[in-house]
């Protein structure tokens, strides 16, 4: 996967991930509110992970 296609992933399970969390949260489901701090997590390591892969081929690009 490139590093724009999980930066763009990663932003769309972030979202994703909030609302679960804010559904969850009024509706007083707990599991649905741990659900989404879960795929909130897991967007920001996929926007991690490509930020790194920018990062890398920065770094390969420039020698």
């Amino acid at each position: 996967m490139g590093s724009t296609t999980d930066k763009i992933k990663g932003m769309a399970n972030e979202a994703a991930g909030n609302v679960k969390q804010a559904v969850g949260k009024v509706i007083g489901n707990e599991n649905l509110e741990a659900e989404g701090v879960l795929q909130e997590r897991k967007g920001e390591a996929q926007q991690a992970i490509g930020k790194a892969k920018d990062a890398i081929k920065k770094g390969v690009d420039s020698v």
